[in-house]
C-alpha cells in the first residue's frame, strides 16, 4: 500500500526550494480539539492539515483511533482539499479506528495569506454518544481521539518524500446523562445543504488487462457541502425507451462504485449515473454510447432466435402435413382417373345409329301409309 502512496506523491512538482534544516513540520489536527458531549448528542470534528511553511504536500495517509465511549457514525469529504482517494475513509468499529488515504496531484501548499476561511480541511467525522447508558462503568468520562503512529504525510517534491509531521489529539468530555437540549451538529449541516453535487461526466473504457476486456465506466464528482453519499447507475435499453420513467421511484437504479462493469456489453443502452449527497440532493450524468461501438443487443438477438425457431417450426409442420396429405391426394387422383377410364369403356359398348325416314302426314298430322310398301 505504501508503494501506491509513493506513486501518488510524485504526481506534482513543488516550485519551492526548501533548504535542509530550515523546514518545520506539517501539522495534522482535529477541529475542534475539545468539547463536551452528552448521550444522544452528535458532534462534527474536522481533520485539518497545515503544511510546513515553504513546503507542499500531496498525500495524507491517516489512521485515527478513538475511545469506545464515542462512536463515529458518518464521514463527509464535501469540503476536502483532496480530490483523489487511494483508500476510501473507512470506519472500523471492531478496532475503534478510522483509516483513509487521499491525495492532490498538484500539491497543497497551505492557506492563502489573508484568506479568512479554513480551506485546509481533509474531511469531517461525525461522532455520537449512544443515547442509552447508565453511568460510565469501566469507561472514562473523557474520550480521546488521536492519530496513530502509522499516520504519514507525503511531500509534493517529485520524489514522494515523507514530511516531518506533528499530530494533535482531541479530547471530549462525555456526560453521563442526556442534556436538556440534544446537540446535533450534523443535522444542522445537512439541513443547510441545498446545493446539488458538482456536474460530472461518464467515461467509457475497455482494456484487455482489466475486467476480462469488458466495457466499464468511470465517474467521480464532489459535493461542496455535506459530501457524496453514494452513486447509482441505470442502463436503459434503446428498445425499452419510454417503457419506464428513469426518474420514477420504481426505476431499476443500482447502487454502485466507480469503476463499474456494464451489464449491457452490447452498448445498446443509455447509461445514467446518479450522484447523491448526504442531504439527498442529486445530479444525474448521461452517456449514450457511440453507434460504431454497439453490437447486437440481447433483445435483438432473442428476436432473431424466435423468428428462426418459428420459421423452422413452420417448415417441420409443413413437412409433417405433406407427409400425411400427399399420399391421400395421390390416391384420390388415381381413383378419379380409374373412374374416368371405366366410364369411357362402358360408353364404347354401345353403337348409336342415326337413320332418316321420309313419311307423309295428313291435315290432322296422321301418318299416311304408303300402299306401295305392302
Amino acid at each position: 500500500m505504501r508503494q501506491l502512496f509513493m506513486v501518488v506523491g510524485t504526481l506534482g512538482l513543488s516550485s519551492q526550494l526548501v533548504l535542509p534544516g530550515t523546514a518545520a513540520a506539517a501539522v495534522l489536527y482535529l477541529d475542534p480539539n475539545t468539547g463536551t458531549i452528552n448521550p444522544g448528542d452528535t458532534i462534527v470534528m474536522a481533520v485539518r492539515v497545515n503544511p510546513s511553511p515553504g513546503e507542499c504536500i500531496n498525500v495524507v495517509d491517516a489512521v485515527i483511533e478513538y475511545d469506545p465511549n464515542v462512536q463515529p457514525v458518518d464521514i463527509s469529504r464535501g469540503q476536502s482539499i483532496l480530490p483523489l482517494w487511494v483508500e476510501e475513509p473507512t470506519i472500523d468499529r471492531e478496532n475503534n479506528r478510522i483509516t483513509f488515504a487521499g491525495g492532490i496531484p498538484n500539491g497543497y501548499c497551505g492557506r492563502i495569506e489573508g484568506d479568512p476561511r479554513l480551506t485546509n480541511e481533509v474531511l469531517k467525522i461525525v461522532f455520537q454518544v449512544p443515547g442509552l447508558r447508565v453511568g460510565f462503568g469501566d469507561q472514562s468520562p473523557t474520550s480521546t481521539i488521536r492519530f496513530s503512529d502509522q499516520t504519514t504525510v507525503y511531500l509534493n517534491d517529485g520524489r514522494g518524500s515523507l514530511a516531518d509531521l506533528i499530530t494533535n489529539t482531541a479530547t471530549l468530555v462525555v456526560g453521563d446523562r442526556p442534556g436538556q437540549v440534544v446537540r446535533n451538529d450534523w443535522v444542522e449541516l445537512v439541513q443547510g445543504d441545498t446545493r446539488i453535487p458538482e456536474e460530472f461526466s461518464i467515461t467509457l473504457q475497455r482494456d484487455t488487462k482489466v475486467f476480462d476486456n469488458k466495457y466499464y465506466i468511470i465517474f467521480n464528482t464532489t459535493d461542496k457541502q455535506t459530501g457524496i453519499a453514494y452513486y447509482e447507475v441505470i442502463e436503459e435499453p434503446f428498445e425499452e425507451a419510454g417503457l419506464f420513467e428513469w426518474g420514477a421511484v420504481d426505476a431499476p437504479w443500482k447502487r454502485v462504485r466507480s469503476p463499474y462493469v456494464l451489464s449491457d456489453q452490447s452498448l445498446n443502452s443509455t447509461i445514467r449515473v446518479k450522484a447523491v449527497d448526504k442531504a439527498g440532493n442529486e445530479y444525474i450524468a448521461t452517456l449514450v454510447p457511440e453507434e460504431p461501438l454497439r453490437g447486437i443487443s440481447m433483445t435483438t438477438l432473442l428476436e432473431y432466435i424466435i423468428i428462426g425457431v418459428g420459421a423452422l417450426l413452420l417448415v417441420l409442420l409443413g413437412a409433417l402435413v405433406g407427409h400425411k396429405l400427399v399420399p391421400n391426394l395421390l390416391a384420390r387422383r388415381r381413383e378419379r382417373k380409374a373412374a374416368k377410364a371405366s366410364a369411357a369403356a362402358e360408353e364404347d359398348e354401345y353403337e348409336y345409329v342415326e337413320e332418316w325416314v321420309e313419311v307423309e302426314v295428313d291435315e290432322d298430322g296422321n301418318v299416311i301409309e304408303d300402299n306401295d310398301t305392302n
